[in-house]
């Protein structure tokens, strides 16, 4: 087979984000684009030559092909062998988990996670390293470094290989390893969690549904729900992967998963209910009448973590992106262990967990995750609840409130400001640094600033810094509010507005309500109604 060697030159704008580089799919099928891309990342990690790699996405459109383009040009390079899970499908929590198993050299994932898919929609490739996490910065500028240099593409002159067989085929001198891409990661679940206590829950009457989004999450739910756990059929919704997602926009919250959170508050509501995103990683958690905030959830992990196999011995640390809520630092006092807020990014997290300063790791967007592997984990986390269902006996209603009532309630919500001006978004984070040394003391809509600090972050493993990572403003009464510019997206400018205020005795207030104070006090101090021309988030979480 001929080497083909193809001149280029770099395309502008290919700097990986917090999750790789995610851009409209229309402008990964032009041509060279992808090429462009993944010979950047050859020539940023130091060459593929006689190296191992992971290979395998969420399905959605464009995945098929970018795959055999990906193989082709690793065979190329001289990589020795990559592992791809069969159909091109691999969840982002199995790849990273086939990463650290098999001992690769790292790994390339095809996602644009949460975000549509289609010819129109969203596409994204990202780098994982050795540990089975994304790239860290230095690594991710390494390659946006080399994609600003590149003049050639490698490719081999080779058809298009059969992905749906299982086994090994040869492509040149590499060996092309097609793998089922459930059976690792499910056989890693029964050694985290206890499988009968589940079973035995769900053989009660117990009444389970998780909708998969027709999203690559839609087989392994299939396989450890229903086949392994014994969860009545049909229990996985929308099971089959589709392209485009079945036409819905694969984000697991209230707003995207609808139904699903329809049917717990019905009167047929099933026990517990859950959803899945694009690529695997993000979770949602329902119970019968209640929705369980990402930042709740990861501080009831948390505190009865315990009484999971997995995590019988105790739990080394936790850490949090810096917009989630503080929950769970209180459960982490009441449990003597280290706390960590870090910048948004789940990259940020690897180095605590190999250093084995954390154990479990969460962030408002949905993500949870644990050492077990170096990426949020979406079934993870299902199972995770229902294990500690299964031991707690007693609904998902009544350990919320359980909780509350020991730790208190960090109310929380999420309003995001979608496909602003780039320009304008731009100039009101300006502004609002502009103003931060003069915000500590101020009243805001009857609230008193007592700190405002442009976070930045110091690693507590390798000293790196970051810096500049959201605006953080601290209320009188233990209310905080965060301002940041999304880096998932891939049109317009994403405003995200996080909001918290604690209250230790009265736990049951509608959210948006205990919130209305700081929501007016953001607004007064950011004059983001005024500036942006919306009377309201596009969406609230």
């Amino acid at each position: 087979m001929e080497t083909l060697r193809t001149p280029t030159r770099p395309i502008a704008g290919q700097k990986p984000g917090t999750s790789g580089l995610r851009k409209k799919t229309r402008v990964f099928i032009e041509p060279g684009y992808l090429e462009n891309f993944v010979q950047s990342i050859w020539n940023g990690i130091g060459g593929v030559a006689g190296k191992v790699l992971v290979l395998g996405g969420d399905g959605r459109y464009f995945n098929e092909h970018a795959v055999q383009i990906i193989l082709r040009m690793a065979a190329a390079s001289g990589a020795a062998r990559v592992i791809v899970g069969q159909g091109g499908l691999l969840s982002t929590p199995a790849a990273s988990h086939l990463i650290r198993k098999r001992g690769t050299d790292g790994g390339v994932i095809l996602s644009a996670s949460h975000n549509p898919g289609g010819p129109d929609e969203d596409f994204g490739i990202k780098f994982n390293t050795p540990n089975g996490g994304p790239a860290p910065e230095s690594v991710t500028q390494q390659i946006y470094e080399a994609s600003t240099r590149v003049e050639e593409v490698l490719s081999l002159d080779a058809p298009d290989l059969p992905l749906d067989r299982l086994g090994e085929q040869q492509l040149g001198a590499m060996i092309v390893e097609v793998v089922d891409p459930v059976s690792d990661y499910a056989d890693l679940m029964e050694t985290l969690f206890d499988f009968n206590a589940i079973r035995a829950l769900l053989q009660t009457g117990f009444e389970l549904r998780f909708d998969a989004m027709h999203a690559v999450t839609g087989p392994y739910a299939v396989e450890i729900l229903e086949r392994r756990l014994g969860a009545a059929p049909g229990s996985v919704l929308n099971a089959v992967p589709l392209p485009d997602f079945g036409g819905g926009h694969p984000d697991p919250n209230p707003v995207w998963a609808k139904a699903l959170v329809d049917a717990v508050f019905a009167p047929d509501a099933p026990d517990f209910a859950a959803a899945s995103d694009g690529d695997g990683d993000r979770n949602m958690i329902l119970g019968r009448g209640v929705y369980v905030t990402p930042s709740d959830s990861l501080a009831v992990l948390a505190a009865n973590a315990h009484l999971v196999p997995g995590y019988r011995t105790g739990l080394k640390g936790v850490a949090r992106s810096m917009p989630t809520s503080r929950a769970v630092d209180r459960v982490a006092e009441a449990l003597n262990i280290p706390a960590f807020a870090t910048p948004t990014g789940w990259k940020f997290f690897g180095n605590l967990l190999d250093a084995g300063m954390a154990t479990l790791c969460g962030e408002e967007s949905a993500g949870t995750g644990s050492d077990h592997v170096r990426e949020k984990d979406g079934l993870w986390a299902v199972l995770l609840w229902l294990n500690i269902l299964a031991e707690r006996k007693m609904p998902v209603a009544d350990l919320m409130a359980d909780h509350w009532a020991r730790f208190g309630r960090n109310y929380y919500s999420r309003h995001d400001y979608e496909a602003l001006d780039s320009g304008i978004a731009a100039q009101l984070m300006r502004d609002l640094r502009s103003a931060l040394p003069a915000l500590k003391g101020r009243t805001a809509a009857g609230l008193a600033v007592t700190e405002a600090r442009d976070f930045a972050y110091t690693d507590p493993v390798d000293g790196s810094t970051a810096t500049a990572q959201g605006i953080e403003i601290d209320f009188e009464g233990g209310a905080r509010a965060v301002l940041r510019l999304s880096g998932t997206g891939t049109e317009g400018a994403t405003l995200r507005v996080y909001l918290e205020r604690y209250d230790a005795q009265d736990t049951a207030q509608d959210p948006q309500h205990a919130l209305a104070p700081v929501i007016a006090a953001v607004d007064a101090l950011a004059g983001v109604q005024a500036r942006t021309g919306r009377n309201a988030p596009d969406v609230i979480t």
